[in-house]
């Protein structure tokens, strides 16, 4: 029996947050003394892919393949279900992105497996399978318990703190044949970014905006300012919705949910429904010229005033202070 922890390679290592998901998996696999096997999906040195082991894993099954160069969730479905069976995995772990929401809820309904999605915590091992998740759009907390013989968890980014170790993870390629796995136009789905673009999911740092921005035209200094900080670039729902800016930047409630370290809200009213995507950050910076947005609710720390101002003024000193560093 092991864990199985599906994980994506972007530019040739493993993202960030799967990587939290390795070490994640491997916490779980320790305490249900089983073997952790990643799922590596993507093209990697095997040097690279054997890293894994510094975060627990006790093997790499590396995945490279024409087939699965686009994000289609009905061919990585039929993939995962068949490595989950030839490994005899017990448990299955996604990061809750793209790739997680869309291919989770399949395989799911396939291996007929209880799922819990956007995980926050380890599980709770001392009656069955417990996992904590936030409800209500993170107003409380739920204890979810897994039943069925296989169990399916997606992992929030920046939930859980890798754990690094010394061990070296063995890589071997896939021993089926991908060209089993066609991909299907209907089940593609989304990346999260685009080529340079900071993943936002797993991005600690985040500087957003919305529609006090006032146009499209004037995203330039929230552009810089996150290139300053080395920031990932976010928006409220309606600037997605009116094309100011891709839907993958769109974080709340029916966008990403996401929990950086630091997330600069700027122009943003601050309804509930934005506040469910964010309120993992932790802290909260608002910049709003209205004193009674309700976003200062919400904000560790807050500015009244104008963004135009404000913001230039902002990177020109956060640039004065690297410099003198």
């Amino acid at each position: 029996m092991s864990v199985l922890i599906v994980a994506e390679i972007a530019k040739g290592a493993f993202r960030k947050s799967s990587l939290e998901a390795i070490s994640y998996g491997s916490r779980i696999a320790s305490k249900l003394e089983m073997n952790a096997i990643v799922l590596a999906i993507g093209t990697a040195a095997d040097a690279q892919l054997a890293l894994a082991g510094n975060y627990g894993a006790a093997k790499v099954i590396k995945v490279d393949h024409p087939n699965f160069q686009h994000p289609d969730s009905g061919a990585y479905t039929a993939l995962i279900a068949d490595v989950v069976a030839s490994t005899q995995s017990s448990v299955v772990l996604f990061t809750h992105d793209n790739l997680g929401k869309a291919v989770a809820p399949r395989l799911s309904a396939r291996l007929r497996a209880g799922l819990v999605s956007g995980a926050t915590a380890l599980p709770d091992l001392s009656e069955g399978f417990v996992v904590q998740k936030n409800v209500y759009s993170g107003k409380a907390m739920a204890a979810i318990a897994i039943t069925t013989p296989v169990k399916i968890i997606s992992l929030m980014p920046n939930s859980v703190s890798p754990v690094l170790s010394q061990g070296t993870a063995e890589v071997e390629a896939f021993s089926g044949s991908a060209d089993g796995y066609k991909p299907q136009t209907s089940s593609r789905y989304e990346h999260t970014e685009r080529d340079g673009e900071i993943s936002l999911p797993e991005a600690e740092l985040v500087v957003s905006a919305g529609r006090g921005l006032k146009g499209p035209e004037n995203w330039g200094m929230i552009e810089e300012l996150a290139g300053v900080l080395g920031a990932a670039t976010a928006c409220s729902r309606p600037v997605s919705d009116i094309g100011w800016r891709p839907h993958h930047e769109h974080v709340g409630q029916t966008g990403l949910a996401i929990r950086p370290n630091l997330y600069i809200a700027i122009g943003i009213s601050g309804a509930i429904q934005h506040l469910a995507g964010v309120n993992g950050s932790k802290v909260i910076v608002v910049i709003n010229k209205d004193p009674e947005a309700p976003f200062f609710k919400a904000a560790d720390y807050g500015i009244v005033g104008d963004a135009f101002e404000i913001v230039p003024k902002l990177t020109a000193a956060i640039k004065k202070l690297k410099s003198a560093n």
